[in-house]
């Protein structure tokens, strides 16, 4: 029996058409790829909130003192902005592979045609990807932690619960990140990406307390994923758990099945249908 053959006999369910099982072959061959890659690049993004902690945490942090926190702890000013640097941290890992690199792989590269000729599904190279940048995304946050506790930042034992927490929030970030890709054309609507993660990134109660703000903008705010990841992190390092970390939580689990779902169907209906 041919190749073609046995790939149609595999799309021939609606269910096998859309998930082979297999997205680990995806993630090795990112890995095998990366080899070639430049590491100057990598290092690049674990390097951008050290130094952000260094300069605003540390040399800022002399002059601001204490900042209350939104469940209405007293921590120092590093040990406030430290935790949304983490989330920062995992969104950008995470948001770089799962849009710069798969517009590049879908648009020019012709890599998801490939793939999806043999018995992969749409779902296999959606979570290979999104898995792929979770590694990103857990390098820099496992790094940045190792900072974070020699410089007594971590305020209490639930700390360590920020690792699998940065990964929910990459999860989420990488599967909405990779929807939104497969609908761009060209390099200049790839640019919205970044117009959209700067505010996140200023105005997410990272580097300010949100109550600073006018009511309504709060509002905006909190409707950010990025809001979220950092409330979820700080809540964890600073000890400070609420049921509003419940809801943090439940928010980055819709943002990761409405970006997969999303995936799936806009890479069946590219190739497949």
């Amino acid at each position: 029996m041919s190749a073609p053959t046995e790939v149609a006999e595999v799309r021939s369910g609606s269910v096998r058409a859309l998930w082979a099982g297999n997205p680990q072959s995806v993630v090795q061959r990112g890995l095998i790829a990366a080899r070639s890659s430049s590491w100057a690049v990598v290092l690049s993004g674990f390097f951008e909130p050290v130094f952000y902690l260094a300069s605003m945490g540390i040399g800022l942090g002399t002059l601001i003192g204490n900042v209350q926190t939104s469940a209405g702890v007293e921590v120092s000013y590093a040990a406030f902005i430290a935790p949304a640097l983490l989330a920062v941290s995992a969104m950008n890992g995470a948001i770089y592979d799962s849009t710069w690199n798969v517009f590049f792989k879908l648009n020019y590269g012709k890599l998801y045609e490939g793939m999806l000729a043999t018995s992969l599904g749409p779902l296999d190279v959606a979570l290979g990807e999104i898995m792929y940048a979770l590694l990103r995304g857990l390098l820099y946050a496992s790094g940045f932690m190792v900072i974070m506790q020699f410089l007594g930042l971590n305020l209490s034992c639930t700390a360590i619960l920020a690792l699998p927490a940065v990964l929910l929030i990459a999860f989420g970030f990488a599967s909405l990140g990779m929807a939104v890709t497969s609908y761009m054309k060209t390099f200049q609507q790839m640019d919205w990406i970044n117009f959209v993660l700067l505010p996140m990134f200023l105005f997410s109660a990272t580097l300010f307390p949100i109550t600073i703000y006018p009511e309504w903008i709060q509002s905006v705010i909190m409707a950010f994923p990025l809001w979220h990841g950092v409330e979820l992190i700080r809540g964890l390092t600073t000890g400070v758990l609420s049921p509003d970390t419940g809801w943090h939580i439940l928010y980055f689990v819709v943002m990761i099945a409405v970006g997969l779902v999303f995936t799936t169907k806009r890479l069946r209906a590219l190739f497949l249908d």
